[in-house]
């Protein structure tokens, strides 16, 4: 579909696979907070793997915006029939129009399926773009009498063209780990700063007696069990530790229930086509594999940035996820100077780690008047709560002291 308003041409497009990859990668790199989730490839991979297609609930309506033959601005939309794989949970809001005889689904969701990591939703070359982008968006929900629109992990120039547009703001909870050893200079009150960790010990020296003591009981638990690791990143993972890592991640899933979102395709096309944006953690007793952590990792804006992502093991150890899915990419970050790694969603567990919260924000909008009323009354209450929550969590510091007074570095 393709219609022109203005100098704009908005193009809606029904694969990624049908979207330049040149194209859409280049406007990627101009954005405030480009993540590799939004790369062409990671989407083409989801929709050609059959991740995130129309039998799964995902059916890809990616619109772009031209002028003068360029493309300008662009979003990966999907039309959903229901909300799993999103991380931002609606699904009181369908219980509540179920109720009332009327449909949720579908519903349209601006997002990296599967991924709740924060980051450009809306890729403009201009904030007038994305203002257009996001009308656009809009009137196409409208064409297609939707029952609303939600962008998910949305990054702040996002957020602020959503507000311009009248749209509702939600807000959760993650934890991330900065590479930020603090320090003061001299006597008390004298000059305060950062530098990173100079290695995993210097990183346990910033935090608080119990909590220094508690990570070193859980690594010893996992060393005495005979547990050791090796790592692989890019190229250098081999496919039989692809293919391993596949078995983990698929048996955990199963274990709990249900089938894993993403499937064996998936990660094989990862391996083709993005290596280089993949960290490999291979935990193995007597030489032999037993459980696997995939992390992605990215150069970012502001310097490198590491995405916990996937794991899964064959064998049962007491606080093997906390070696493979925190401490060793902790200790792999700090070795190679990563800046910030990103936990995932939710898990306040995660702040014994020295994740610290940060608010993450959706923008949503409800065709139906009288739910959309409804539903912004809920969302200032919930933001309230968040607020709350946020201030909470910010007195129960994992750090010697309160962050910026932990450390006296010589």
């Amino acid at each position: 579909m393709k219609h022109q308003t203005n100098d704009y041409v908005t193009q809606v497009v029904s694969s990624p696979l049908d979207v330049n990859a040149v194209d859409w990668n280049g406007l990627l790199s101009l954005q405030a907070e480009p993540t590799p989730f939004m790369r062409h490839a990671y989407l083409a991979a989801l929709h050609s793997s059959g991740s995130a297609t129309p039998e799964t609930g995902w059916t890809p309506r990616f619109i772009t915006l031209t002028r003068n033959g360029e493309m300008v601005a662009a979003c990966a939309l999907y039309r959903k029939t229901h909300s799993y794989g999103e991380y931002v949970f609606d699904h009181a809001w369908a219980n509540a129009y179920a109720q009332h005889g009327l449909a949720y689904y579908p519903k349209a969701v601006v997002a990296v399926p599967f991924t709740p990591v924060p980051g450009t939703r809306l890729m403009a070359r201009t904030a007038a773009d994305r203002s257009r982008l996001v009308k656009a968006v809009i009137e196409w929900c409208e064409a297609e009498q939707l029952s609303s629109l939600h962008l998910l992990f949305c990054d702040a120039a996002d957020i602020q063209a959503c507000q311009e547009a009248g749209l509702m703001l939600r807000h959760t909870v993650q934890f991330h780990w900065n590479n930020e050893a603090h320090f003061t200079l001299g006597r008390p009150g004298g000059e305060t700063g950062t530098t990173l960790y100079a290695d995993f010990e210097d990183f346990l020296a910033s935090l608080s007696q119990e909590k220094r003591k508690k990570i070193r009981q859980e690594r010893r638990k996992v060393a005495t069990a005979g547990v050791t690791f090796r790592w692989s990143l890019g190229a250098s993972i081999a496919p039989q530790d692809w293919e391993f890592f596949y078995r983990c991640y698929e048996r955990t899933y199963l274990e709990h229930g249900n089938p894993p979102y993403l499937n064996r395709a998936f990660f094989q096309t990862m391996a083709r086509t993005m290596p280089e944006n993949w960290l490999l953690f291979v935990a193995e007793r007597q030489g032999q594999p037993m459980a696997a952590s995939l992390i992605s990792v990215h150069g970012g804006r502001n310097g490198p940035v590491a995405y916990g992502r996937y794991w899964g093991a064959l064998e049962r150890v007491d606080c093997l996820h906390f070696e493979a899915c925190y401490y060793q990419p902790l200790a792999w970050c700090i070795a190679h100077g990563y800046r910030r790694f990103e936990g995932g969603a939710q898990g306040e567990h995660k702040m014994a780690r020295a994740l610290l919260p940060v608010k993450t924000s959706s923008a949503h909008w409800l065709a139906e008047p009288a739910f959309a009323a409804a539903v912004e009354g809920f969302l200032e209450r919930e933001g309230d709560g968040v607020t709350r929550y946020l201030d909470d969590l910010g007195q129960r510091t994992p750090f010697r002291v309160s962050p910026g007074q932990e450390l006296v570095r010589k």
